[in-house]
């Protein structure tokens, strides 16, 4: 017998934030309505000393809870991608006889691409359930965004019936595509969807039957569902997202290419003052959200700027997960603070160590640095970014 899938929490309790998916409307929903956490007390290490062993442990989870979830970031390339993305959903309000336009944002891994649309998502079901309430007019539940990952050779069956999973539709075991299509839809009128992210693009085989399947399924649901469908992947170009025909001269993409805005996300520079700037106001602000008894300030923005950007070159992704790894051993040890000597004992991504080594070298050679100059730095050093 399946478990129950409850549309409620019980009254009082904050959602396991730690023990949910994205792929079931529940998960989105307690992600997106979850009270903001709060930031764990800045301790002395007398006082972390002075704590009894329950009290230590309590709040050495905290912590560990708090750091693992630093993000996201509000970094120029967020909020330049949220600004887009606002034009189009909001300009993509036509009446229900008129397609609407298509979003993909493509971008190499680790520069944050997946976690940006989501928050943007989340930010869009918050506003909606404001305005509009929790339920519509006849009374189906709400649910304004819709996400759907995909897996390496998925066919329109099995897109279709993640769809149905995601809404929890009783019909999601058993049915053709054709069928399982069609209560897709009465799933997005009903509760009145605006949004469908389609996540890991990059996996559909676009030149293979399946790939031209479902790509042939994007423009029915384009044409359909009077929702925005956001595509995220890497190299969509590459892989035919945007051609006007297939290897056998099949000109159904093209349709897909006509009505698809391509956006991206950049990893930062630090060509000029104003990068090395950007790069500095991210890491004033991801000192104050850190959460050591022996932190300082500088002590990312000044002590490890440079050091910062070698080793992660500059992806959110990698960066995010070295602070993270790096206040966990901090704190685990006793060190209450981020040095190199601690950081160069975390390990990290196979692709950033990789690409270390030529950006060492351009460091060493004072080619590059994060450093704007000092009356540049001094003029922004209040601007953190959010």
């Amino acid at each position: 017998m399946m478990p129950a899938r409850p549309s409620e929490p019980p009254e009082g309790a904050r959602p396991q934030l730690d023990n949910l998916t994205l792929s079931r409307k529940e998960g989105l929903r307690a992600l997106a309505e979850a009270e903001p956490r709060k930031l764990p007390e800045l301790l002395t290490p007398k006082q972390v000393a002075g704590l009894g062993e329950a009290a230590r442990l309590e709040y050495e989870h905290e912590r560990s809870v708090w750091h693992a979830n630093l993000g996201p970031i509000k970094t120029p390339q967020l909020k330049a991608l949220h600004e887009d993305l606002w034009d189009i959903v909001t300009s993509n309000q036509q009446d229900g006889d008129k397609a609407k336009g298509a979003v993909s944002v493509d971008a190499f891994p680790g520069l944050g691409k997946t976690t940006a649309v989501l928050d943007f998502a989340l930010k869009y079901h918050r506003q909606v359930i404001t305005r509009e309430g929790a339920f519509t007019a006849a009374r189906h539940e709400r649910w304004p965004v819709c996400r759907v990952g995909l897996t390496s050779n998925i066919g329109m069956k099995d897109f279709n019936r993640s769809l149905l999973e995601f809404y929890g539709h009783p019909g999601r075991k058993s049915g053709t595509a054709a069928l399982f299509a069609q209560r897709a839809l009465d799933c997005v009128l009903e509760c009145e969807s605006k949004i469908l992210i389609i996540d890991d693009l990059h996996f559909l085989r676009w030149q293979d039957k399946n790939g031209t399947e479902v790509s042939n399924h994007f423009k029915y649901i384009a044409n359909e569902f009077p929702v925005t469908l956001i595509f995220i992947g890497v190299e969509l170009a590459g892989r035919g997202l945007y051609s006007e025909s297939d290897s056998r001269g099949d000109i159904t993409l093209a349709q897909t290419a006509r009505r698809t805005t391509p956006l991206t996300m950049e990893p930062f520079v630090v060509t000029n003052d104003k990068h090395r700037v950007e790069w500095r106001s991210m890491l004033l602000a991801l000192e104050q959200r850190i959460v050591l008894s022996r932190k300082f300030p500088g002590m990312l923005a000044d002590e490890l700027s440079d050091y910062l950007y070698i080793r992660t070159t500059a992806h959110i992704g990698s960066l995010m997960t070295l602070i993270n790894r790096g206040c966990q051993r901090a704190a685990r040890t006793g060190a209450e603070l981020l040095d190199e000597n601690l950081l160069d004992q975390v390990k990290l991504d196979a692709a950033a160590e990789r690409a270390r080594k030529a950006l060492e070298k351009k460091f060493a050679l004072r080619r590059m640095t994060t450093k704007p100059r000092s009356g540049t730095a001094k003029a922004t050093a209040g601007k953190t970014v959010a």
